[in-house]
C-alpha cells in the first residue's frame, strides 16, 4: 500500500488514503500495539474530520477506548502520550505536504515513534490480508481529552522575555498558528497564522525556498531580528535571520547550545543527522559533548536519543528532539529556546546572521534531488569512485553514505518518503564544493 511510509502512513486523500483505509487502520492497530486505550488528535486539513471519525470507529469496534485530543499539533499528541500514559496514539495529518495529502503518525508508550518496520507493516499486511474487521461484543468508548491549556503551561516555561525584540511569524496557515499565538501573544507580527485546510498563501512547506518569499519580504519591511515558520502540524520550525536569508536548520542545534550551556558537561549527548555540518560539532566541541550522528527521521532519532539519554539534538528538516520534551520533537518549543538566544544576543548587540556566521566557515550545496530508478547502482557508484580516489577520514553508510575529507564531506541517500535520491555536501572552499558537485552530477548523470 503506498500510503505505508518509513516513518508514517500518508497519501493523497481519496486515492492513496480514505476513509476504509482509516477504520481498517483503527481496528487493526491495538491487535498491534497491544493497546486498549488510543489518543487520537488531527489538524485542519479537510478530510481529517472524516479520517478521524473512521478511525475512531476502527478503533472502538475493536473494544479499545479513544480519547479524542481535538484539533492539535503534532507534539501536543506526542506530550499528551506520554504525560497521560497512552499505550498508543495517532496524530492525523500529513505535515508539511499539500492540502491533498493526509495521514496517520503513529507513537507507542512514552510517544516514541511507530515507524514501519516496528508496527505499520504489521498493520498494512492485516489489511492487505483479506481478514475482514468483525466487531466486537463489548465496543470501545469514545470521549473528548481537553489538556491544552496543561499543555501550554508546560510550554510556558521556555517563553523567554521578548520585549525589545521584533519578530515575524508565518504560521503557513497550519494548526500551530493559534498555539503560537497564545504564547506569545500580540508582540510578534504575525502571518498566515489562522488554520486553514486549504492552504490558500503557501503549502505548508517551509524548506521549499518559495513558501518564505511572504515571511522574507515581511521580515524585511517589519526590520525584524528573526523569521519564523512552520509547517502544517508545527513539529517542523525554521528560521530567517535579520535580512531575510534562511539559516540551514541544522546550525540551529549549534545555535541552542548557548541555551542549554549550564547542562552540557562532558560527555553530554546531543543528536544530529547524516546530513549535518561539520560546524556543529566544531561549534559544540569547548563543551566536549557527545556528538551523535544517526538516521535521518523521527522514527530513527527519537528512539536513539532516548537509547543514549541525550540532552537534545535536531535534524537538517527542522525537527528538534528534547529529553524534555518526552525525547519527542517539538517546533513550538524549539522556537521558544531559539528565542531564548536571541533575546541574549540583541541584549549584547549581536545580530543572528553575525552569529550564524561564527557558528559555520563552510560552504553547502543544500539538498540536491534526483528523480531516477537505480539508487542503490547510483549510490555505490559514487561511494566507489571516491573511495577509490582517495580513503576518506570518516565513513558512514547507515543512512545511505557520508564520506567525510579533510576539506570536504558529502552524503548520498535514498528518499525514505520520496522518489528521490537525495545528495547534500559541504566544503570549506566554494570552489572545491562547485567541482565536486561537478564530479557527482557527472557520475549520475550516467544514470540518467
Amino acid at each position: 500500500m503506498k500510503a505505508f511510509k518509513a516513518y508514517d502512513i500518508r497519501g493523497v486523500y481519496g486515492d492513496q488514503l480514505n476513509e476504509d483505509i482509516a477504520y481498517k487502520v483503527g481496528f487493526f492497530l491495538p491487535r498491534v500495539l497491544e493497546a486498549d486505550k488510543v489518543l487520537v488528535g488531527r489538524d485542519m486539513r479537510l478530510s481529517s474530520e472524516s479520517l478521524f471519525e473512521a478511525l475512531a470507529q476502527g478503533l472502538m469496534d475493536a473494544g479499545v477506548n479513544v480519547f479524542d485530543a481535538g484539533l492539535t499539533t503534532t507534539p501536543m499528541v506526542y506530550w499528551g502520550t506520554a504525560k497521560y500514559n497512552f499505550p498508543a496514539s495517532v496524530q492525523i495529518t500529513a505535515s508539511h505536504n499539500p492540502a491533498d495529502h493526509n495521514g496517520f503518525k503513529v507513537s507507542g508508550p512514552n510517544a516514541a515513534p511507530v515507524g514501519y518496520d516496528d508496527g505499520l507493516k504489521a498493520i498494512e499486511e492485516l489489511i492487505t490480508s483479506g481478514e475482514e474487521p468483525v466487531p466486537v461484543e463489548n465496543p470501545g468508548f469514545y470521549r473528548a481529552l481537553d489538556y491544552r491549556d496543561a499543555y501550554l503551561d508546560f510550554l510556558k516555561q521556555y517563553k523567554p522575555d521578548i520585549s525589545g525584540l521584533k519578530i515575524v511569524i508565518d504560521g503557513s496557515n497550519g494548526i500551530g498558528g493559534p498555539f503560537i499565538k497564545d504564547l506569545l501573544k500580540k508582540r510578534p507580527t504575525y502571518i498566515f497564522e489562522r488554520p486553514d485546510g486549504t492552504f490558500p498563501n503557501h503549502d505548508p512547506n517551509p524548506l521549499n525556498p518559495q513558501n518564505l518569499h511572504a515571511l522574507r519580504k515581511k521580515v524585511k519591511a517589519e526590520k525584524a531580528d528573526i523569521g519564523i515558520i512552520f509547517d502544517g502540524d508545527a513539529d517542523r520550525v525554521m528560521f530567517l535571520d535579520e535580512k531575510g536569508d534562511f539559516i540551514s536548520p541544522d546550525l540551529m542545534i549549534a545555535f541552542m547550545g548557548e541555551y542549554f550551556e549550564d547542562r552540557l558537561t562532558p560527555g553530554t549527548k546531543v543528536i544530529q543527522d547524516i546530513r549535518t555540518s561539520k560546524a556543529v560539532g566544531e561549534y559544540l566541541a569547548p563543551y566536549e559533548v557527545d556528538m551523535y550522528t544517526w538516521r535521518v527521521g523521527r522514527a530513527y532519532a527519537a528512539k536513539k536519543l532516548r537509547e543514549i539519554d541525550g540532552l537534545y539534538g535536531g535534524e537538517l528538516a527542522g525537527h528538534y528532539y528534547f529529553k524534555d520534551f518526552y525525547y519527542s520533537d517539538s517546533g513550538l518549543m524549539a522556537c521558544l529556546i531559539i528565542l531564548n538566544v536571541m533575546k541574549k544576543l540583541k541584549d549584547q548587540g549581536i545580530s543572528l546572521s553575525e552569529r550564524i556566521a561564527e557558528i559555520t566557515p563552510y560552504h553547502s550545496s543544500g539538498e540536491i534531488n534526483f528523480k531516477l530508478n537505480q539508487k542503490a547502482e547510483v549510490m555505490e557508484a559514487v561511494k566507489n569512485h571516491f573511495m577509490d580516489k582517495e580513503k576518506p577520514e570518516k565513513f558512514m553508510d547507515f543512512d545511505g553514505y557520508r564520506l567525510n575529507y579533510a576539506d570536504w564531506w558529502f552524503n548520498i541517500r535514498p528518499s525514505n518518503t520520496e522518489p528521490y535520491l537525495r545528495l547534500i555536501a559541504e566544503a570549506s572552499d566554494k570552489t572545491m564544493l562547485d567541482e565536486k558537485i561537478s564530479e557527482i552530477k557527472d557520475i549520475i548523470g550516467r544514470f540518467e
